[in-house]
């Protein structure tokens, strides 16, 4: 008799984000000036939001979807104390400090989808579009 097995939920399934994301923080984050910081979730994102804890002098933090994109030109940048929010599906988010130490935290919502190397989310900043890797990019 054949057994029946569910599907693992891919990338395009649209349940896992319609659903509330799983939880994820982790603060103080230091960031060195220069170097990248990976920050890698266990299961495909929902969301994520990015905060530049630093005060005092500025500090500006980059923020990319690749070690190259944040390295070259392919990444946005918060200043001291700001924040940012936007519903993207990752297994890894890219940090680097521009010319100081500075700190950051990462929360984003978790969904059921693994993080396998059979999903395209590893994003290619050869162009600035977040174009999949796999020969598109």
């Amino acid at each position: 008799m054949a057994e029946f097995k569910f599907a693992k939920p891919g990338l395009n399934s649209v349940g896992q984000y319609q659903l509330s994301g799983i939880p994820y923080a982790t603060a103080s984050l230091a960031i060195a000036p220069g170097s990248v910081t990976e920050v890698e979730f266990n299961t495909i994102t929902k969301f994520v939001t990015v905060v530049n804890e630093h005060s005092g002098s500025s500090a500006k933090l980059r923020v990319g979807f690749s070690e190259t994109g944040v390295a070259g030109s392919n990444y946005f940048v918060l200043d001291n104390g700001e924040s940012y929010t936007g519903e993207f599906r990752l297994s890894s988010l890219y940090l680097r400090g521009d010319t100081v130490n500075t700190t950051a935290s990462v929360i984003a919502g978790l969904t059921m989808i693994e993080s396998d190397e059979n999903l395209p989310t590893n994003w290619s900043a050869s162009s600035g579009t977040g174009l999949y890797n796999e020969g598109i990019g």
